[in-house]
């Protein structure tokens, strides 16, 4: 190997060490604190390369707030009302997007791609869903995203890569439209809709911001509006009942780190066995788009 390669490799992985630190190290802080002693991690600065002592207080308080729990249903429903209303109308608006012979394909096209870039804005948003009759329900969460553009794309780009010739075989030999989707279509780009399963699986799972507008109900709070309550509003009064004043406010800042915690763990757990099948999909979206 000659020297400049090695002085490259060396840059490289130099880089990579430095990358990996700077994604890890919050993670591991979280976690870290979440595990200390409220005094000893008030005492400890910002700095906190091991739990502060050792207890599991925060996540026994943590997890016995109702709160905790009613935002996980709700956030698991979210998640599988999104995955199946979002792969339903996205896979049939792109299988039909993606016939050659439909009147007018391209400038529906341009139409789906416009909303990319153009909208009405938050507060007709708003009005529209209030309209609808949608407030305070998880469908003001579902309805309006039914159909996600770069989703819709990304499958239309899919299924347009597929052989013309194995379709036409198949109608040849008299198949429908639904079997020629569910039959040869879906399961030649299970790659893909793998990718919009995690997209949308993971866009549910974060969403704060829309509940915030639309949802004002509290037993209707997913679990990212609960913990933006935790941790920007300090409402872990409830959780660390029985301690003193000084003490909750120690116990406090560690159910926050605990609670962070608890919400982000499925995805973390989830996510490395999709992971291959994000990594092919999403080279397949875009090689051949």
């Amino acid at each position: 190997m000659q020297l400049s390669d090695r002085i490259l490799g060396i840059i490289v992985y130099a880089l990579l060490t430095v990358l990996v630190v700077v994604t890890l190290y919050p993670l591991m802080y979280v976690l870290f604190a979440s595990f200390s002693e409220g005094d000893r991690l008030m005492a400890s600065g910002s700095l906190l390369w091991k739990p502060a002592g050792f207890s599991i207080l925060a996540y026994e308080r943590a997890l016995a707030n109702p709160a905790i729990w009613t935002g996980y249903g709700n956030t698991i429903k979210l998640v599988a009302g999104g995955i199946v209303l979002n792969l339903t109308m996205t896979i049939v608006a792109a299988y039909v997007l993606s016939r050659r012979l439909v009147l007018w394909n391209k400038l529906f096209m341009q139409f789906v791609v416009v909303t990319m870039f153009f909208n009405a804005g938050l507060i007709p948003f708003y009005l529209v869903v209030k309209g609808m009759g949608l407030m305070n329900t998880l469908g003001a969460l579902l309805l309006p995203f039914a159909i996600n553009t770069f989703h819709l794309i990304i499958l239309r780009t899919a299924f347009l890569s597929l052989p013309a010739e194995l379709e036409e075989s198949a109608q040849i030999d008299g198949a429908n439209h639904l079997t020629l989707l569910l039959n040869i279509v879906l399961p030649l780009s299970l790659p893909v809709i793998s990718v919009i399963v995690l997209y949308t699986a993971a866009d549910k799972w974060n969403m704060w911001f829309i509940p915030s507008v639309f949802i004002q109900e509290r037993t209707l709070y997913p679990l990212q509006l609960v913990l933006r309550e935790i941790l920007l509003n300090n409402a872990t009064d409830n959780i660390s009942y029985g301690a003193g004043v000084g003490e909750a406010a120690k116990i406090g800042e560690t159910i926050k780190y605990a609670t962070i915690v608890i919400s982000t763990v499925p995805v973390l757990v989830i996510y490395p066995f999709l992971q291959k099948y994000f990594v092919k999909g999403a080279l397949v979206g875009a090689i051949k788009g």
